[in-house]
């Protein structure tokens, strides 16, 4: 929902220049591997794997398109066992780089990136993260939002300078509310 927020109506506004980086949630969370969980965070692994392979190849731009394909296909298609390669081709990727989803050698990759990301914001959070620059150009980063539905027009912008409002605060750490409601994730993304 952040992403959708971000991309949909403020990256234009705000003239945002996005690098996406990745969050393993395998890595973070460490689930045993007997469980559920274990099973459905390596997929999201996987992905990830296969979204570092396409970046090393220089098609950083294609990036955000593989997330955002592999992101409708779960949260929209309801399906978590789709064929990568399928995705990949949907996206304008090479099928090939499918098979990087089973290359460990992506992971260290995935984990520094991770852990710079963490290391604005601290390990006791989540995803998503924001980082940006401050006027002073010291680096900065929020967790979140979390939101169940992306806000439109004035609303995604006042949220958007809001963040950035609080993120220049030197001291200023967490807000938050217990969530009653599930995400709304609207229609598919085109």
């Amino acid at each position: 929902m952040t992403a959708r927020w971000v991309v949909d109506e403020v990256a234009s506004q705000r003239d945002l220049s996005i690098t996406w980086q990745p969050i393993s949630l395998l890595f973070k969370n460490e689930p045993a591997e007997d469980t559920p969980y274990h099973e459905s965070t390596m997929l999201t692994h996987k992905m990830l794997r296969v979204m570092e392979a396409v970046r090393a190849s220089g098609a950083e731009n294609k990036v955000f398109d593989l997330y955002w394909e592999f992101g409708s296909r779960i949260h929209h298609d309801g399906d978590r066992t789709f064929d990568l390669a399928e995705a990949l081709e949907t996206a304008g990727v090479a099928r090939e780089y499918s098979a990087a989803a089973d290359e460990e050698k992506w992971d260290a990759i995935i984990r520094a990136k991770m852990d710079d990301g963490l290391s604005l914001v601290g390990d006791d959070v989540g995803t998503p993260i924001i980082a940006w620059d401050r006027g002073n150009g010291d680096r900065v980063a929020l967790f979140g939002p979390v939101i169940t539905r992306a806000p439109r027009n004035e609303d995604a912008l006042k949220l958007w300078d809001a963040m950035m409002m609080l993120g220049d605060i030197e001291g200023f750490w967490e807000l938050k509310k217990t969530r009653t409601e599930r995400p709304e994730f609207g229609e598919r993304p085109k």
